[in-house]
């Protein structure tokens, strides 16, 4: 009998490793190479798993980032899933995902002439 397999979608911390923090720094990027998404489907991108992804966004993202795929989408084992009536059965109530840990923006430094 086979494994099952799912996955863990890291987009958000390979943004952040890239200085990246915010959705919209990814849409003019996406726009570039003929990806035209709405500021929400950008954003949902971003902190979601998608669970549909058509591989011209994922080679962008792939592109832009200068990653490799196993570094945006990391195959695991499924594990006893438990679906809650407030997630829908998704994997953000999980506790799962990492987030972006210690990976911050830099303060702005204002500097008077």
């Amino acid at each position: 009998m086979t494994a099952k397999l799912d996955y863990r979608w890291h987009l958000r911390e390979v943004m952040a490793t890239r200085g990246m923090f915010s959705t919209t720094d990814l849409r003019p990027l996406l726009a570039e190479r003929g990806i035209d998404l709405s500021p929400s489907q950008t954003y949902r991108l971003v902190v979601e798993r998608p669970e549909r992804l058509s591989l011209k966004t994922l080679m962008a993202l792939l592109d832009i980032l200068g990653c490799a795929m196993d570094e945006l989408i990391e195959p695991v084992p499924v594990a006893g899933r438990r679906r809650t009536a407030a997630a829908g059965g998704g994997d953000q109530s999980s506790g799962n995902d990492p987030g972006v840990g210690d990976l911050r923006p830099r303060r702005a430094r204002i500097v008077r002439e």
